[in-house]
């Protein structure tokens, strides 16, 4: 496994760029992010409008130009957009099913010291409710590339969570990524580990490394696509498991755990357990990965469920 993926924002950024120039329906629209000064955007730099920092108007013009035949990229912070625009998600994107493309940075714990006003561990259980909505979690580098191509042509609005940073690397042989489908980065019938996001993906493979020395096998499946989620890969894992943790950069509640739990209720007697920011505000200062480690977002945190809800079923 390479060490890191370049920052994921910008990843996305020089995704977008080109495909602007070969697509005439997409526009982009910017929140001052800062993202994409200096940006040449060349045969398409009328097609980028920065509209300041008013979420709440950068969807509703968003929905407008969906309305007129355009694919537009919102580029915002995802706290912003699941939390202080939500009203015009809701209304004016997702009930009329546009074709809006939410490209939603800073996600999870990523914006760091900035603190909990810019944290983002509530917009997967925001985003994965509304009707319509196609709801894909980043994992950095190449899937961010793979995952917004994919989604140009889809219908109706997609929530594309991104980081901020330089994250882990996907191991190298990782099979391709594609949209509603799990991509399945490790086979074992002892546990299946559900993670999405970079961080948690790498602490969901390292997890598994380790639960190996202690004659555990574990499948890890990268949830990269919460809504649809792909409940037949789920099921199929989950069913030659004794157990099922779910691994995000999220609260507890709402999140990726919460889907994967609604989607085994009732179809299997198998026991979920969620590793996930604990029910509480993450104030301490620090960088990325020592706000992670401080709430629990480790490969040991993920040994550790497993040993204790392995040692409860014993």
């Amino acid at each position: 496994m390479s060490d890191e993926t370049p920052p994921d924002r910008n990843v996305f950024r020089d995704t977008l760029v080109p495909l602007m120039a070969e697509d005439q329906r997409l526009v982009c629209l910017d929140s001052d992010t800062g993202l994409y000064n200096g940006t040449d955007f060349g045969p398409a730099a009328d097609r980028y409008i920065n509209l300041g920092i008013a979420e709440q108007d950068l969807m509703g013009v968003a929905a407008g130009l969906a309305k007129s035949g355009r694919i537009p990229v919102v580029n915002t912070m995802a706290t912003f957009a699941s939390t202080r625009a939500l009203e015009f998600v809701k209304i004016d994107i997702a009930y009329n099913a546009v074709p809006v493309r939410i490209a939603a940075t800073h996600s999870g714990l990523s914006a760091a010291s900035l603190g909990p006003t810019h944290h983002s561990l509530e917009d997967l259980a925001v985003m994965r409710v509304l009707p319509n909505m196609t709801v894909l979690v980043s994992t950095g580098g190449e899937s961010t590339a793979q995952l917004f191509r994919q989604s140009v042509d889809l219908p109706g609005p997609v929530y594309l969570r991104l980081g901020r940073g330089a994250t882990p690397q996907l191991p190298e042989d990782a099979p391709p990524v594609r949209i509603g489908e799990a991509q399945v980065l490790r086979h074992g019938e002892d546990v299946t580990l559900v993670a999405c996001g970079p961080y948690p993906v790498h602490a969901a493979l390292l997890a598994a490394e380790r639960l190996a020395e202690r004659d555990l096998s574990a499948s890890v499946l990268n949830m990269h696509t919460i809504k649809p989620l792909d409940v037949a890969t789920l099921v199929e894992h989950a069913r030659e498991s004794r157990l099922v943790i779910s691994v995000e950069e999220h609260w507890e509640h709402g999140g990726l755990g919460a889907a994967v739990g609604e989607a085994l209720a009732g179809r299997l007697p198998v026991l979920v357990r969620r590793v996930g920011v604990s029910d509480e505000f993450v104030s301490m200062a620090g960088d990325h990965p020592y706000l992670l480690e401080r709430s629990g977002i480790t490969p040991d945190a993920v040994v550790d469920a497993v040993l204790e809800a392995l040692g409860d079923i014993d």
